[in-house]
């Protein structure tokens, strides 16, 4: 599911992926985060060479985004040491229920394509798209996507294209942010990164079968529920502060 995401639409990677590691897998939050990164940024990385092969990446806008969404990135996972888990997780059901909102309210893809491009706006919502990756683990394909089209001007199908490369750079520069800070179960992460690159094999394919504004409507529904669910979670049950330092084994 994370790598069709990832394939169909160019973003939604971590969105998935953070509350399968926490939710279903069982590991902590900035744990989570962290694999999270790594699993969305190499899966992203197939998708983007498939999309490259069929023209579909734009390296213009990609050169002007990603420099900035890079140094947002790993100021966002500095930061993330001096918050806590739940507030990690519950500004990861914000940002996921606003993104979804925006994403059922849809844009006019073609006439923003056809207006002026912004470099300089695109270079700020880089920086802060880069921010909220590092801080909550988002690849920000959800945020890039939109901002290449209306800050760009890209066609819907280039800027899913154009998003993959940027989340590369993106989601590796916020795991060098956390590595060395938090544990990574590197065997987890590497099956789970296979799978999600079959994903994204076949998403990347299906694109140009699947009607986008009907999936990306469905998506933003789901992406509700889950927020919400995720907002639940973190008020009836909070997480442990994980910026403590660990017990010392009992002998």
């Amino acid at each position: 599911m994370i790598g069709l995401s990832l394939g169909l639409l160019g973003g939604g990677g971590s969105i998935l992926t953070v509350p399968v590691l926490v939710f279903v897998l069982g590991y902590g939050v900035k744990q989570s985060i962290a694999m999270s990164l790594a699993v969305v940024g190499t899966t992203s990385l197939v998708g983007a060479l498939g999309h490259w092969r069929a023209g579909r990446v734009r390296l213009g806008a990609a050169a002007v985004f990603t420099p900035a969404a890079m140094v947002g990135t790993f100021g966002g996972a500095v930061l993330a040491r001096f918050v806590s888990s739940a507030f990690q997780l519950g500004l990861f059901a914000v940002v996921m229920v606003t993104v979804a909102l925006f994403m059922l309210i849809g844009r006019r893809e073609e006439a923003a394509a056809a207006g002026k491009r912004h470099p300089v706006t695109l270079g700020l919502s880089g920086a802060g798209v880069g921010v909220l990756t590092g801080l909550v683990g988002i690849g920000g394909g959800f945020l890039i996507v939109p901002a290449l089209v209306l800050m760009a001007r890209l066609p819907m199908k280039e800027a899913v294209g154009t998003s993959l490369l940027i989340i590369v750079f993106n989601a590796a520069t916020g795991f060098l942010g956390y590595l060395g800070h938090v544990d990574v179960d590197w065997v987890a992460m590497g099956l789970f990164t296979l799978l999600a690159i079959l994903g994204v094999a076949i998403g990347t394919y299906l694109v140009h079968h699947v009607p986008a504004a009907r999936l990306r409507k469905g998506f933003a529904v789901f992406l509700i529920v889950v927020g919400a669910l995720i907002m639940y979670r973190n008020l009836a049950l909070p997480f442990p502060d994980e910026r403590a330092p660990a017990a010392a084994p009992s002998r």
